[in-house]
């Protein structure tokens, strides 16, 4: 999917395991096929991932999910991935790993899932929110208080899409919408259906934390666009009604950028991204013709 990427394949991770942490070598290890685009994931067993990542910008992950991970999850109402051991790089591989406890559910579109979602996921963006951010200094890209920092980006995406006037229009309204002036909250900032996982079409889990940090909760809103529909939406905002409009538009804009930026780069590599991105646009459409 990237330039520069890293191989990996099922012989690596026994090697990996086998040396850093043979107490688990001998397990079955799969490859799965997922929509990420900055992790290999193998499952070890039936109990354990093994999560690689796959180019250099993602190598930090390990170490800040082993650092935020335990912090967050007592304090939410979804399970989250549970580090259990950071490995080191080899010859073979050249990044930290990390092994985590796996994650039961599965992903699911807003069409299988119960019609109650729009509510639990402000329930999980509320805890998420309420959790103190005194000892986190770093804000996630998708909390930034500006946007403009994107505008090229997302007008050459909107270009190469066909230049639609619509989504000009609203980019324009986000760079124009006032900055966010309270306290920073805790965010994932990628709750995409990639990363929601169900059981009984009930949300139980939450994974790929690696945007997670501090910054506008507006990046954490535009899961009303990235996931949700109409209805989910109306219930989503209901329960979140301490947001001004201001704040979203912002999320707007930010699944807009996610969006546009992800389908031309994703197009021919990775169908679920493309699938995601596609109803993103259209949600955002939709709810602009009103």
């Amino acid at each position: 999917m990237h330039d520069g990427e890293i191989a990996t394949d099922v012989s690596l991770v026994d090697e990996l395991v086998r040396t850093q942490f043979p107490r688990w070598h001998g397990l079955p290890i799969t490859q799965l096929e997922h929509g990420g685009t900055d992790h290999a994931i193998y499952r070890l067993g039936d109990e354990l991932a093994v999560r690689l990542p796959r180019i250099e910008w993602s190598s930090g992950q390990a170490e800040r999910d082993a650092a935020t991970l335990p912090k967050l999850a007592p304090h939410l109402p979804v399970a989250v991935p549970e580090p259990l051991e950071l490995g080191e790089p080899t010859e073979n591989y050249p990044y930290r790993w990390s092994v985590v406890r796996w994650l039961s559910g599965d992903i699911a579109t807003i069409g299988e899932v119960s019609e109650t979602t729009g509510i639990r996921l402000a329930e999980l963006v509320q805890a998420l929110h309420g959790i103190d951010t005194a000892v986190e200094a770093w804000t996630t890209y998708r909390g930034r208080l500006d946007h403009a920092s994107s505008d090229d980006r997302v007008r050459e995406s909107i270009a190469e899409l066909g230049n639609d006037p619509r989504l000009l229009a609203l980019w324009r309204e986000v760079l124009d919408a006032p900055h966010w002036d309270q306290p920073a909250r805790w965010l994932h900032a990628d709750l995409h259906e990639g990363n929601l996982l169900f059981t009984d079409r009930e949300l139980t889990g939450v994974i790929d934390w690696g945007c997670a940090a501090v910054g506008d909760p507006a990046g954490d809103l535009m899961t009303a666009w990235l996931f949700l529909d109409e209805r989910g939406r109306r219930a989503f905002r209901r329960e979140l009604a301490e947001f001004d409009d201001a704040t979203w538009l912002r999320a707007q804009g930010w699944a807009l950028e996610l969006a546009v930026v992800a389908l031309p780069y994703y197009r021919d590599t990775n169908p679920f991204l493309v699938g995601v991105a596609t109803r993103t646009i259209e949600q955002l459409l939709a709810e602009r013709a009103g």
